[in-house]
């Protein structure tokens, strides 16, 4: 049984969620700019969500800790837009990531779906409602539906990532999936400092 655990503005000192953690994040929208970060949502991959409710004050110092650990794997769903939030809201590199959207494009090139639902549809076996998406996460109080989502897109990674990971290896691309993984702190920067639309590698 999945398990959700509130955490008002920081997580609690002395948790331990282990050496690879699923994480995700939800904002007022999708400009870093000017969308503020409002929840970050962690697991270990053990059934539990951590849901951390964030102030606008963003003091939470264990948050930061954790995220910015190297020692410690992060897994992201399109962690470049997480990454950059992180980056611009809470002044960290959250480093080093695996992003499961990513490794899908690099082996599951049978399909162009690769949003979280449709992955974890297929990987996990799990079919997730995205109803709460576009909600109000700026609220002072979440509700159990939005609680219950933020908890679906963290509780699966860790089952989605080994699905592809064993994927990426048979097909022998997980050196040019690493090597995403590895440049997406540098992505994310540059989508803060204005090129986010601009494919700084094309000819013209």
């Amino acid at each position: 049984m999945n398990k959700i655990s509130l955490h008002k503005g920081d997580l609690p000192d002395g948790l331990d969620l282990g050496s690879t953690i699923a994480v995700d994040t939800e904002a007022m929208g999708l400009n870093p700019h000017r969308d503020a970060l409002c929840v970050v949502q962690l697991s270990s991959g053990d059934g539990t969500a951590h849901v951390v409710q964030l102030g606008r004050t963003f003091d939470c110092p264990n948050l930061k800790a954790l995220l910015s650990d190297k020692s410690k794997l992060k897994i992201f769903h399109f962690a470049r837009f997480d990454v950059a939030m992180m980056q611009h809201w809470l002044g960290i590199e959250c480093t080093p990531v695996w992003c499961t959207k990513i490794a899908s494009k690099l082996c599951r090139t049978y399909t162009d779906r690769h949003g979280l639902k449709d992955v974890s549809r297929e990987i996990a076996g799990v079919d997730m409602s995205k109803a709460q998406q576009s909600s109000d996460w700026g609220a002072e109080e979440l509700s159990d539906a939005q609680l219950q989502y933020c908890a679906n897109d963290v509780l699966y990674l860790h089952e989605i990532k080994a699905g592809l990971e064993a994927m990426l290896e048979r097909e022998g691309r997980m050196h040019l999936a690493q090597a995403c993984f590895d440049f997406l702190p540098v992505r994310a920067d540059l989508d803060l400092k204005g090129w986010g639309d601009t494919d700084i590698f094309a000819h013209s």
